[in-house]
């Protein structure tokens, strides 16, 4: 791959330190995001005394498939990545690896994580796990190029983490699971067009259709973003109405519902750089809340 002269600096080696290269190449802070999910799916599913050897084989298998996954898509979006200031310091496009070092990895762990979790979890959870990698990186990341659709069609591979701790528990799939897989589906819309608006321009540099970059008026954006956001708050009572958690979870899911859903209207109003940003923060503090509540007021 060629990479322009203001990207590769040849002692970028030096200047970072490796652990911080591989954090970068396997996207921690969003692995670490897909195994909390995995984890309160799992916690939610399981009955009795909990099996932390169970819990541990996988979270550990589904950090080898999600860590491999995020390397590859570095891979096949490396030249994209050069063209925006907020990746161009990845590890590819800045020199720190080579593709060839970063397609033997991402593959080997992928691979290795999918039969960790067949043998050590369920196949159930190891196929989930082969749908979320091939969906992730062969539909939704070369639709990023094509359609703004790739937004909803990627917000797929992205909510299956919390249906794959379900199935790790009960090896089956359920009613209960797909409630929290459409939770964190529904969640991701919202969060990212707000990233959207706030990066267009150089979404727009890279290559990338993003609803923003067709949308000049941003009416469109505003109607996504609210529209999600309410069908948010209607899935996040099913947890409640399946009889997973109680009343204390439901009072917190229509609270937090309602805060995410201010901000998201006061974003279709004002369509500035401040409310995309507030949308933004919205939904980070939004999913972590709600799922402490998921966990605290667990009934079955």
């Amino acid at each position: 791959m060629k990479v322009s002269a203001e990207v590769f600096n040849p002692n970028a080696v030096s200047e970072k330190s490796w652990t911080a290269v591989f954090a970068d190449l396997v996207k921690a802070r969003l692995t670490m995001l897909v195994l909390l999910t995995t984890l309160v799916g799992f916690y939610l599913g399981w009955h009795g005394a909990m099996n932390f050897v169970l819990m541990f084989h996988t979270l550990f298998g589904t950090a080898l498939v999600a860590s491999g996954a995020a390397a590859l898509n570095q891979l096949l979006e490396r030249e994209y990545d050069a063209k925006m200031r907020r990746t161009a310091s990845r590890p590819l496009p800045s020199g720190r690896l080579q593709p060839t070092s970063v397609a033997i990895f991402g593959g080997a762990l992928t691979v290795a994580g999918l039969a960790y979790l067949a043998v050590l979890v369920n196949p159930l959870t190891s196929v989930i796990g082969a749908v979320t990698s091939i969906s992730y990186l062969f539909i939704y990341t070369p639709l990023k190029r094509v359609t703004w659709t790739n937004t909803l069609i990627g917000a797929i591979p992205g909510a299956l983490p919390p249906l794959m701790g379900w199935t790790a528990a009960r090896n089956e799939l359920g009613g209960e699971g797909w409630a929290l897989f459409a939770i964190l589906a529904f969640w991701q819309l919202p969060h990212f067009f707000a990233i959207a608006w706030l990066y267009r321009d150089e979404y727009a540099k890279a290559g990338f259709v993003m609803l923003p970059n067709i949308d000049p008026d941003g009416s469109r954006t505003a109607h996504q973003s609210v529209s999600n956001t309410i069908a948010l708050i209607f899935v996040s009572l099913f947890p409640f109405a399946l009889g997973i958690s109680g009343k204390i979870y439901l009072a917190t899911a229509l609270v937090l519902g309602a805060g995410f859903l201010f901000c998201a209207i006061q974003f279709s109003r004002q369509l500035t750089m401040q409310r995309a940003k507030q949308l933004f923060f919205a939904s980070i503090i939004y999913l972590p809340l709600l799922l402490v509540a998921l966990v605290f007021d667990k009934l079955k």
